[in-house]
């Protein structure tokens, strides 16, 4: 069975996050988030390193849901 992480940001509300975002790991980011945008997402949070060599990112659907997304090294 995989393993299910969490990770908690400290200063979320800050980034206009307002509940909970449930991110998805992909082996490319930035093939993943340019399908997203072909499929009418906007971006909300560039690929960002946070630690460990690990990349997350987020988009936002056309019915305003948040989609994140977290690369592992």
């Amino acid at each position: 069975m995989d393993s299910i992480g969490l990770g908690l940001d400290p200063s979320g509300n800050s980034q206009g996050m307002t509940g909970p975002v449930p991110y998805s790991d992909v082996d490319d980011i930035k093939s993943t988030l340019q399908a997203l945008f072909d499929a009418g997402t906007t971006a909300r949070q560039d690929p960002t390193y946070v630690g460990g060599g690990m990349l997350r990112a987020s988009v936002t659907d056309a019915d305003g849901n948040v989609i994140g997304l977290v690369q592992a090294p």
